[in-house]
């Protein structure tokens, strides 16, 4: 019995052990991808797919005099283009102006994973070793990053074994089904930066701004507190604005893990007209709204499950007893 006892507890010690190593190795090349991506001269073209709908993207990066060079663009519809020079990101979109922000990132979770920070990342998400697998006609090593937490979505990586490039990305749910994927269809690795890219990097862009200086109202402290938020999410930024659709005065606090960003809106509102509860998805991302029985609307907009986006309008609450929203 007891040499019995004492291997089942030698195995058990072997398959920590390896499952230690695993995540080690995991978290090495999760470490090694985002080297790749800064320090390579590449063109990847993905499809964004969610909810039936195909958006091709083109990704293309250089170092030009060592400094990061990137350019973004959606490929079907309204042009719209991202252009990074070093920690400096313009925005060239259809709805307003160019215009440059230092220390921003790229939209979208492919962009986010390649410059996440990861040991905040690795403290609510575990990753795992999961294989070998194809993508674009390369052989790929699959990661995946596991939430601790099941009140977040996972996310699947496929990273090229020759280059380190992250090829593909599938954001899924506690059972495993697909929410939204980024797939690379073709990857163009180059001994220098693209004509076009370096010509692009010496281009004359609006002056940056820093991201606090991006918006006008500054920092305010909230009459409001949220009372339970997911593993890992911290507040960014908080301030009392109006929103640019309805001009309407509303409270805005951003929240976010390292990976997922959230947005949350407080706003008085007549009880009467006000839709009670409202649920809104597109791919990952969740947009919930709810009115509570003091007639304040709580609204939650990010990549974060339905039930999790509900359940932190809900804990909205007053920091002090009859203190209500202005």
């Amino acid at each position: 019995m007891r040499q019995s006892s004492r291997i089942l507890l030698a195995s058990l010690l072997l398959i920590c052990a390896k499952a230690s190593a695993d995540d080690k190795s995991a978290e090495a090349l999760l470490q090694q991808m985002q080297s790749a991506v800064s320090q390579q001269n590449f063109e990847l073209s993905m499809v964004k797919a969610r909810q039936g709908r195909l958006e091709p993207i083109r990704f293309s990066h250089g170092v030009i005099d060592g400094k990061e060079v990137a350019h973004l663009s959606y490929l079907d519809g309204k042009t719209i283009e991202y252009l990074q020079r070093q920690d400096e990101f313009t925005f060239f979109e259809n709805s307003h102006e160019p215009y440059t922000l230092k220390g921003a990132r790229f939209p979208g979770v492919w962009a986010t994973l390649v410059k996440m920070p990861l040991p905040r990342v690795l403290e609510s998400y575990d990753p795992v070793l999961a294989g070998r697998s194809r993508v674009a006609g390369l052989v790929a090593q699959v990661v995946r990053l596991v939430p601790k937490e099941a009140d977040k979505y996972g996310f699947v990586l496929w990273v090229d074994e020759q280059s380190q490039l992250l090829l593909r990305v599938d954001m899924v749910d506690r059972e495993g089904n697909l929410v939204e994927q980024v797939l690379g269809v073709a990857l163009d690795r180059q001994s220098a930066p693209a004509p076009w890219l370096v010509k692009l990097a010496g281009s004359k862009l609006p002056k940056a701004l820093a991201m606090e200086d991006a918006y006008p109202a500054p920092q305010q402290t909230l009459n409001w507190h949220l009372t339970w938020l997911p593993d890992g999410f911290k507040v960014l930024s908080q301030d009392r604005h109006q929103l640019v659709t309805t001009s309407l005065p509303v409270d805005y606090m951003m929240l976010s893990d390292g990976l997922v960003d959230l947005s949350v809106y407080v706003a008085r509102v007549d009880p009467k007209q006000a839709v009670r509860q409202q649920l809104i998805r597109q791919g990952a991302t969740s947009l919930v709204s709810y009115v509570n029985d003091v007639g304040v609307e709580i609204t939650v907009v990010g990549e974060v499950p339905a039930e999790t986006a509900k359940r932190i309008a809900e804990s909205v609450q007053p920091l002090a007893r009859n203190e209500t929203v202005q």
